[in-house]
């Protein structure tokens, strides 16, 4: 039997945590709104199935508004992304969150299906702000998801 358990992470996770970001987005650094974020410091949810690590999300809250700064699902199609995304709608209701929004890029089709399907709503298309992602944090690849030319960053946004 499959037991999804979603938990705070903590201080022991941070070896896994360093893994994951430097496996899927080529460092501890995460870049939004031209701003450069220590990812692996950030505060963090795990999705666990049967006491293993499936699914990390991190977020920070600035000003009442949650950002969710990284989402990662190692096993798609499971519920485990829906599942870190509800953790962190309940985290920002609780925080008194007004705003919980988020970056993807323009690349990124399957991301932005997910979040529209899941009630966010696209507020913004920030042209070329790649560009200036790139002077913080070069690892970013020039294409992604089909060879799309990664250039914009699409903010998306749940008013709480």
């Amino acid at each position: 039997m499959i037991t999804l358990k979603i938990r705070n992470g903590n201080n022991k996770d941070q070896v896994w945590i360093r893994k994951i970001f430097r496996e899927y987005w080529g460092s501890e650094v995460i870049v939004t709104r031209g701003k450069a974020h220590q990812a692996d410091q950030l505060q963090a949810v795990i999705a666990e199935i049967n006491g293993k690590p499936v699914g990390l999300l991190t977020y920070r809250i600035e000003n009442r508004e949650c950002e969710i700064t990284s989402l990662n699902s190692l096993w798609e199609k499971h519920g485990i992304g829906t599942a870190l995304m509800k953790a962190a709608y309940h985290i920002a209701v609780t925080a008194g969150c007004k705003r919980l929004w988020l970056i993807t890029t323009n690349d990124n089709t399957p991301a932005m299906e997910f979040y529209e399907h899941r009630g966010y709503k696209k507020t913004a298309v920030h042209k070329n702000a790649i560009e200036i992602s790139r002077k913080l944090k070069p690892e970013i690849p020039k294409f992604g998801v089909n060879r799309v030319p990664i250039k914009d960053e699409i903010e998306y946004e749940m008013v709480l």
